[in-house]
């Protein structure tokens, strides 16, 4: 079960894609997961031009002679000063293995991408979205369900339902994301029809996950029950811990007698906020992303092992079933 179409797409030995983790997804990182076997991702958040970005591409390669993703995060429409065509280009002119999009329509996109020899991922929240994906001539569809980190889109739909639905509306491999943190969990992926696993929340309590320890332990303490899901007031749904900026956030939106606007939730949610968490180690500070899986999480462990469980446990699992 650890062989598949995603194997052979990317060039990879185990099906498993790290997510994007704004502020986490670093060249060090991202090697640790590739050099593992998986599909290291960089976040492109990180930078704020061309040449920074190329700076971090070519300092992943340093790290690692293996296949990696490059997540180019879109918003819903193009706005003035936004970096996303700078961005695309250098994953062209780079020749990244891999691009990771999301946000909106990647048709425009694509062909580019493709002309340089880049595999093309769009994440999806919905099947509407992953069938527009496949339109677009994406290589592959990444989905998540509601009980991931970050955002799960709006529709509240599991990934139990989503994987298998998803899968009957496309014909480009699929890969899955959202309640995904173990060998159990990607094999139920996996016969729900997916290629191949995406995870972030399992990632972060890692050894070389560079953000503060207080996080680490954090996720490794709690429980299934430890998230909410915020922004829905401007439909941008996000689970996050149910830390006390997020109590906050959730009782101004639960009170609020108008409809919240960004300008109001963004002194919760901020990126620099978040990652002055991180690195301070305040986990009561920021909106920190994180999914349900959060409650299956027991222990702090190298990017290499968390890959190795899968890997192992995966055919111990199938055996046990088969010598029934």
């Amino acid at each position: 079960m650890m062989k598949s179409k995603i194997c052979d797409l990317f060039g990879i030995e185990y099906p498993i894609v790290q997510g994007g983790m704004q502020w986490l997804a670093v060249p060090e990182f991202a090697a640790e997961v590739s050099n593992a076997g998986g599909l290291g991702t960089l976040n492109s958040s990180l930078y704020t031009s061309k040449e920074e970005l190329r700076e971090g591409i070519r300092r992943l390669r340093s790290l690692t002679d293996k296949p990696f993703a490059l997540n180019i995060s879109m918003l819903p429409v193009q706005v003035a000063g936004e970096m996303t065509n700078d961005f695309l280009a250098v994953a062209a002119e780079e020749k990244v293995p891999v691009v990771e999009l999301a946000g909106r329509d990647p048709k425009p996109y694509v062909p580019m991408l493709k002309e340089a020899g880049v595999k093309v991922i769009h994440k999806s929240t919905a099947i509407r979205f992953a069938k527009k994906a496949e339109a677009a001539g994406v290589d592959a569809v990444s989905i998540v369900g509601f009980e991931c980190g970050g955002h799960p889109g709006m529709d509240d739909v599991s990934t139990m339902v989503l994987i298998p639905s998803v899968v009957d509306a496309v014909s480009v491999p699929v890969i899955a994301g959202g309640g995904i943190c173990d060998s159990r969990s990607y094999l139920a992926a996996r016969a729900l029809g997916a290629e191949g696993v995406v995870m972030g929340t399992r990632f972060v309590a890692t050894n070389e996950c560079l953000i503060h320890q207080n996080f680490k332990q954090l996720f490794v303490d709690l429980d299934e029950r430890s998230t909410a899901i915020v922004q829905r007031s401007i439909k941008n749904a996000s689970r996050d811990i149910k830390n006390e900026t997020i109590k906050q956030l959730m009782e101004l939106e639960n009170s609020s007698d108008h409809p919240l606007t960004l300008k109001e939730i963004l002194p919760f949610v901020n990126g620099k906020r978040q990652r002055q968490a991180y690195l301070s180690g305040d986990v009561n500070d920021g909106a920190i992303p994180a999914g349900e899986c959060i409650g299956r999480i027991h222990d702090i462990r190298s990017v290499k092992e968390v890959i190795e469980e899968i890997a192992v446990n995966s055919e111990k699992i199938i055996a046990s079933w088969v010598n029934r």
